[in-house]
This record gives structure tokens, sequence and C-alpha cells, in this order.
């Protein structure tokens, strides 16, 4: 505001009436240089008065004439200050509106409230009764069934959308539930009404739990929000997963939540692995550009085998197997000549890796044996053989072990 102030001058002249009005319109006086409280020279309280249109001098109730400052001389001009609001020590005034609506409604419920309202406590200026209590609950317990029904309705709308894919459904979902959340919050501070300066001496820790407690938390939230985005990561990927003995696996995505994904195995091991591991740590997505995926199944087979049948007998093997895909082709290579063996490794394509690879490459195996049998192609296994040098020791030994035998058959 600002509209000067005049006082009300207190002649003998003025009407009784027009001296009640001029007090109930009074506010306090500043200073319209400095901005400060205008104070009386001879009592040193704040002067008060009433809207001018411009700044004005202060006149003295008694004589009518200009108050002079004492320090400089000249006239005191003065200005409103901002309407004064009497402090209620209620730190949340949604309460008392509540109250009064109440009370308005049926005198019994008002005498009820104010019986709640009186058994409060105070600390400082601020006072927390049980009607506040209870006022701040219903309004809590409001906002989250709004939010939570808001956060429904609009993944229903979002999954209506045939244009977005899964990933981008997600990712809506995530976001808007983030949007509607904090809304949620705000829409509820607001229906409170609760003076936030009242919890400023909370603020400072509140702000050091945030830092450190939830930065984890708020950590793995953005590491799921960057996942989607650049779909590095999403629902149905196949990706490695380690134990923690060290052993390799493979589970399928079924779920990217706010803190961490959800990952099956094929055993039905469900691993929850926190977002944040994923864009840190280096991740084998076998789904990632492509759902295809490449197996090998080392064969061998012994050197007097006819090795265009075995190559012939191993793609009938591959094209007589389930779930291989027929483009890419299947590949037989010869891979070398070993110890025992003639090495051979057959290479196929799959389009279902959730579904595992070891099942698949035992199926392969298991028709490979039988078209084996039924051509007689062996497989072999390694043999060794031990030759033995003739030497002095070895004879002695030899003759000392005849001779011991000899004996024992002697007296049997």
């Amino acid at each position: 505001m600002t509209a000067a102030l005049q006082t009300a001058p207190s002649t003998t002249d003025s009407s009784t009436s027009s001296t009640n009005e001029t007090a109930g319109n009074a506010v306090p006086l500043l200073d319209a240089e400095t901005g400060e409280p205008l104070l009386d020279p001879e009592t040193g309280e704040q002067l008060v008065g009433v809207a001018a249109p411009e700044a004005v001098a202060i006149l003295d109730p008694e004589t009518g004439e200009p108050m002079i400052d004492p320090e400089t001389g000249e006239a005191l001009m003065a200005i409103p200050s901002a309407t004064p609001v009497e402090d209620s020590g209620e730190s949340v005034s949604a309460a008392a509106d509540f109250k009064d609506a109440v009370s308005g409604q049926s005198e019994t419920a008002g005498n009820m409230v104010e019986s709640l309202d009186a058994m409060a406590l105070s600390i400082g200026d601020m006072r927390i009764s049980i009607w506040d209590g209870l006022v701040v609950i219903g309004v809590i317990i409001f906002v989250i069934t709004l939010a939570w029904i808001a956060t429904k309705l609009c993944g229903s709308l979002l999954r209506r959308l045939t244009r977005l894919d899964d990933t981008q459904r997600l990712l809506s979902e995530k976001i808007t539930t983030i949007i509607i959340w904090a809304a949620a919050f705000f829409l509820g501070i607001d229906l409170l009404g609760i003076d936030l300066t009242a919890l400023a001496f909370f603020g400072g820790a509140f702000g050091l739990a945030i830092g450190f407690g939830l930065q984890k938390t708020f950590g793995n939230l953005i590491s799921g929000i960057l996942l989607l985005m650049d779909k590095s990561i999403k629902p149905g990927d196949v990706i490695s997963v380690t134990d923690q003995a060290g052993n390799e696996g493979f589970g399928q995505i079924r779920k990217i939540g706010i803190r961490a994904i959800s990952v099956i195995t094929r055993d039905q091991t469900e691993y929850l692995i926190p977002n944040e591991n994923l864009m840190i740590n280096q991740v084998v997505n076998w789904s990632y550009s492509s759902r295809d995926v490449r197996v090998k199944a080392p064969v061998g087979v012994s050197y007097g085998s006819d090795l265009n049948l075995v190559e012939k007998l191993l793609y009938q093997a591959v094209d007589e197997t389930d779930r291989i895909l027929d483009f890419p082709k299947a590949r037989v290579n010869l891979m070398g000549f070993g110890d025992s063996s003639v090495d051979f490794e057959i290479r196929f394509w799959i389009q279902d890796p959730e579904g595992g690879l070891a099942n698949i490459r035992s199926d392969v195996y298991k028709r490979v044996w039988n078209l084996f049998a039924e051509n007689n192609i062996e497989i072999p296994f390694p043999q060794r053989d031990l030759n033995i040098r003739g030497t002095e020791q070895m004879n002695q030994l030899v003759e000392a072990i005849v001779q011991r035998v000899e004996e024992k058959s002697d007296k049997n």
C-alpha cells in the first residue's frame, strides 16, 4: 500500500461519529523515507492514522499543528504500514476455518469441535490441538486418495493410446505419477493452510535427511527414467544376471520400478537390481537391438568318420529341432583336428532367449546322438596308451614281484 496516512484531528468541533470512524480505520504509521515505525516523541508509542491520498504531515491531535522531528527540525511525514494481522498462533489455519463452518451448521457439533480444539499443545508461538490433528489426517487421506485415483485414470488413458510403445507408455506413466504426487503435496499444503514458517526450525534437518538418507532413492529414480528415455533397458528384454556365487544366468525384465528393476530367471528366481547399478555397470542385453540370439554347440567325431555325412546329419539335427529359426540359416563349421576327434561346431539362431539356451542346446545334442547312432558315427572319448620302457631296475622289480607271487602260490 502506497497511500499516505494522516491522523484524525481531535479538535473541539469534531463530531463524535467522525472521531469513532477515524479511530476504526486507523492503522500504524511508517516513516515515509525510512519505512520504520513512527513513534510519538513524547510518549514513545507508535503513531496511528487513517489513509490519505498522499504522504502528509502528521498533525498534533491537541493543537492540529504539524509535528516536528526534534532531530531534523522538519515536519514528520507518514505512510501506512501493512494492515496488521493478529497472530492466532495457529499453525494450521484450515482447522479454524473448518471449526467455524461446523459451528455454523450445528451448535452441538460446534461444541464438540470447541472441546477438541481446547485440548492443545503449545510450542513457542505454535499451538497444535487435537482438532488440528484430525483436520490434517483427514486432508492427507483425501489428498492421497485423490492422487491415487488420478494416477490410475492417467495410467488407463495412456494404455489406450496405441501410438505409444511399451517403453514410451511406461515412461509417460512414471512422469505423470511424479507430477500428480507433487501436485497432491502442494494441494494438501494449500488446503491445510499450513504456515510453513512454523516449520522453519525443522527445515535444516529435513534438508539434511533428504540429502543423505534419500540420495540413493532419488539416484535410482532418475536412473530408471534415463534408462526408459534411451530405451537401453525396457520390460521384456533379456539380460545376463550374475548371482552372488558368480554364476551367470539369463533373465527377462518384468518391471522397471521407481527403485529397481525386476528380473525373472528360468528357475523363476526374481532378482531386484537397483536402477543405478545398470547405469554404472556393464550389462549384457541380449535383445537390445534385435531378439535374435546365436547359439553354439560343439560336436566331435572320430577320425574314421565320413565328414560329409557328419555335416549332413548335423544340419538335419538342427532342422528337426523346434525353436530354431530358418533364417538366419544355421551353419556347421569344421573347427579343427583335436587330439582324439575331428571338431565341428553347430551355430544356429533362436528368437526367444527368455525360453532358455541350455534346453535348446540339449535338444540339438539329443537329436545328434540319435542320428549318429543310426548311421554308425562314433563320438570318441579320450584314450591313452601306456608304454613302459625296460631298464635294469625295472627288470629287478618285475622279477621280485613275480617271485613273491610264485611263493604265495606254492604256500597255497
